[in-house]
C-alpha cells in the first residue's frame, strides 16, 4: 500500500509523479481538504510544471464534489496564491514542488488569510482522511457526500497581486536601475514582468520561459551552481544587481553589481531596517521582528539598533507564521531567502522583500556592496550538509566536544553553540540521515577554524 507518510510532509504534500501520485490522489486531497477545513469556497493556484494543470483541476474537482465552490486562478506563484488567499479571504491550494527536479510535484495549503497548514494544523487529518479511503491495492475510493456540488469559476489575480505589493512599498521616486533577474523558467517569469511594469527599472530578462523541465538549471538559488549564469550577466551588462527567483517564485535572491551573492541575512537586516522605520512612523513604539536561529547574529544587532524588538524562533515557515501571530511582528526573515510581512497577512513572498531592496537603492546614490555592508558584520560558512549513520550519537559527540565552562547552549531547534565571538548550530534533517551545520564568526579565519573542527567530530 502506498505510504502517504512519505508523501505528506511536515508543511506540504511533495513527491515524484505519477509513482507517489496522481490525479485520482489529488482528487481525494481536495475532498479531504474542504471535509477538515469547513470550506465553502476555495481559492486554487498552480506553477509551470507538465503536471500542475491536471493534478490542480483533479484537486478542484475532488473539493467541488465535497460542495465547496472553487477559485482557479491559474499560473501563479506561491505568493500570488497567498495573496488570493488573503485578498479573498479564501483557504487556498498552490501546486508545486518548488525547486524540486521536473519529476516531482506538491501541494502548499493554507487556510483563509493564508494561514498555513502543517502537520499539527490539518495536515495529519488530511492525509489520515485519505488513507482511510486507499484500499490496499492503492485504489482511491472518495466516499460520496450528501451535499450539492460547489461549482468551478475562474479569475485573474496578477495585476491586483502585483498592485497590492507595490502599494507596500514607495518606489515613486526611485533612480533608473539596471536590474538582471534569473526566473529560472520558473514563475518569476510570469510575475516579474506585470510587478516591475511601469518602474524606472531596466529589465535584464534571463530563462523567462515557463517551462517546469527546468532547461537551464534547477530553480533553486540556494544552490550556488546556479546562481553563477546571474552573476556573470550582471557583470556581463554592468547592472545594479540581480535577482534570482526559486521554481514558484516565493523565495528571491539578490546579488550585487560586482555579481557577489548578498546573505539573505543581510536582506533580512535590510529590509528589517525600512519595516521597522515604517512601523515606529505610524506610532509603534517597539515593532517585533522574527528572525530563526541561523541566521547572522547581525540581525538582531540591527533590530535592537533600530528600537526594535528581535525575536528567534525555530526553522520553517509554520514557526515563523505562528510567531509572528502571537507577537504582532511586522516582518519575519530566514537565511533561506524566505521573508514574511505582516502587511501580507503574513505569509512570505520574495517578491516584496525584492521591492524592499529597489527602493532602498534606487533612494540613494551608492551601491548595493556600499548598502549592504552594514549589514553583513560576520564571516558565516553557510549551510553545510553531512550524510551520518546516527545523528544523535553525532550530535551528542559535538556537545561533549563544544559544550564546554564559557559557552552558551540551546536546543531549541537541533544544537546551538554559542562563545563570545562565534556560534554555531547542528539540525537534524527531519527527511534524510543529514546533520546541517552553520557557523558564524568574527572573523574568517575563527570561522573556518570553528567550521573544519565541528565538521571533524560529526564525520568521525
Amino acid at each position: 500500500m502506498r505510504d502517504l507518510k512519505q508523501l505528506v510532509k511536515a508543511y506540504d504534500v511533495r513527491g515524484v509523479v505519477p509513482d507517489q501520485w496522481d490525479e485520482n490522489l489529488s482528487r481525494a486531497f481536495g475532498a479531504a481538504f474542504v471535509q477538515v477545513t469547513g470550506a465553502s469556497a476555495i481559492v486554487v493556484g498552480h506553477d509551470m510544471r507538465p503536471s500542475s494543470p491536471s493534478l490542480s483541476q483533479a484537486f478542484a474537482e475532488g473539493a467541488a464534489g465535497y460542495g465547496a465552490d472553487v477559485v482557479l486562478i491559474g499560473l501563479c506563484s506561491t505568493d500570488q496564491l497567498y495573496y488570493a488567499s488573503g485578498s479573498l479571504d479564501l483557504p487556498g491550494a498552490m501546486f508545486t514542488a518548488s525547486h524540486n527536479p521536473a519529476e516531482y510535484n506538491g501541494i502548499k495549503l493554507c487556510r483563509a488569510g493564508a494561514a498555513p497548514v502543517g502537520q499539527d494544523t490539518g495536515l495529519s487529518e488530511i492525509r489520515e482522511l485519505v488513507e482511510s479511503w486507499t484500499a490496499a491495492d492503492d485504489t482511491v475510493t472518495v466516499p460520496a457526500r450528501d451535499v450539492p456540488a460547489g461549482t468551478l469559476s475562474e479569475q485573474d489575480t496578477l495585476r491586483g497581486y502585483a498592485d497590492h505589493l507595490l502599494g507596500l512599498v514607495d518606489l515613486t521616486a526611485i533612480r533608473p536601475l539596471k536590474v538582471a533577474v534569473d526566473a529560472g523558467n520558473g514563475m518569476g517569469g510570469h510575475t516579474v514582468p506585470t510587478v516591475f511594469d511601469g518602474l524606472p527599472i531596466d529589465l535584464v530578462p534571463m530563462y523567462f520561459e515557463l517551462d517546469g523541465t527546468f532547461p537551464n538549471h534547477e530553480a533553486n538559488p540556494l544552490d550556488p551552481k546556479n546562481l553563477v549564469d546571474l552573476q556573470a550577466r550582471v557583470r556581463e551588462v554592468g547592472a545594479d544587481l540581480g535577482l534570482a527567483f526559486d521554481g514558484d517564485a516565493d523565495r528571491c535572491f539578490v546579488v550585487d553589481e560586482r555579481g557577489e551573492p548578498v546573505s539573505p541575512s543581510a536582506i533580512t537586516a535590510l529590509v528589517a531596517a525600512r519595516e521597522i522605520a515604517r512601523a515606529r512612523a505610524a506610532g509603534e513604539a517597539e515593532p517585533t521582528i522574527i528572525h530563526n536561529l541561523i541566521t547572522s547574529w547581525t540581525v538582531p544587532e540591527v533590530v535592537r539598533e533600530l528600537g526594535g524588538k528581535p525575536v528567534r524562533t525555530r526553522v520553517g515557515h509554520s514557526f515563523i507564521k505562528q510567531e509572528m501571530a502571537v507577537t504582532d511582528a511586522v516582518f519575519g526573515g530566514e537565511h533561506s531567502a524566505h521573508y514574511y510581512f505582516r502587511d501580507f497577512w503574513r505569509a512570505d513572498t520574495g517578491m516584496l522583500a525584492a521591492l524592499h531592496v529597489l527602493a532602498a537603492l534606487g533612494g540613494q546614490p551608492g551601491t548595493l556592496s556600499a548598502l549592504t555592508a552594514e549589514y553583513d558584520r560576520y564571516a558565516a560558512s553557510g549551510e553545510i550538509n553531512s550524510t551520518v549513520a546516527d545523528q544523535a550519537a553525532r550530535t551528542a559527540a559535538v556537545r561533549a566536544a563544544y559544550a564546554v565552562e564559557g559557552t552558551e547552549v540551546d536546543e531549541l531547534d537541533g544544537l546551538t553553540v554559542a562563545g563570545p565571538d562565534w556560534w554555531f548550530n547542528l539540525r537534524a534533517s527531519n527527511t534524510e540521515p543529514l546533520l546541517r551545520l552553520n557557523v558564524e564568526a568574527e572573523d574568517p579565519a575563527r570561522m573556518a577554524e570553528l567550521r573544519d573542527g565541528v565538521l571533524a567530530v560529526v564525520r568521525a
